[in-house]
């Protein structure tokens, strides 16, 4: 399982795999501010995911590796992404742009490759959907992964949260 990057096989993510991906998306979060972040956006970030996994065109893709340990059925490890259409440019006619997000290997699997397998099946499914630039978050940990995928920096982006809440879309 998860031992070299060319012999782990991950499978499309469906449905039935919200769970396990919100688990992932936890140690992913905890992974990266050193505490747990649980709460009521786990129950929302399944139904979510359990949402946008269904379906012919499905808005959220993603591929999974399922874990090999004795107990309950479990995820290794997953990459997420989605496609978002913009208006055609001359530098990316079709207009789909990819963003990975939520690569996450759980604790038991890691350094064995998973990430990597996820990752790559998610850019080879990107480029079948005509997407011509894929942009993602790193951390610093992740970044060596990332750059021997291909990707580099991009340019500067400019971000603002909005705020949320009732009445608020």
């Amino acid at each position: 399982m998860c031992e070299h990057p060319d012999m782990i096989a991950p499978r499309a993510a469906v449905p039935e795999d919200a769970a396990e991906l919100v688990r992932l998306r936890r140690l992913m979060f905890r992974a990266m501010t050193g505490r747990a972040v649980s709460g009521s956006w786990e129950r929302d970030a399944e139904v979510t995911a359990r949402r946008q996994l269904t379906g012919p065109r499905a808005r959220l893709a993603g591929f999974v590796v399922p874990g090999d340990e004795a107990g309950a059925p479990h995820l290794a490890a997953c990459a997420l992404g989605t496609i978002e259409e913009r208006l055609p440019s001359p530098s990316h006619p079709a207009g789909r742009f990819g963003f990975v997000f939520n690569v996450c290997t759980d604790p038991r699997y890691r350094g064995r490759g998973c990430a990597r397998a996820t990752t790559q099946a998610l850019l080879g499914w990107f480029a079948e959907q005509g997407v011509t630039r894929v942009d993602l978050h790193a951390t610093d940990d992740a970044e060596p992964l990332y750059r021997s995928l291909g990707f580099a920096e991009h340019s500067t982006a400019l971000s603002l949260v909005l705020p949320s809440g009732p009445g608020v879309p």
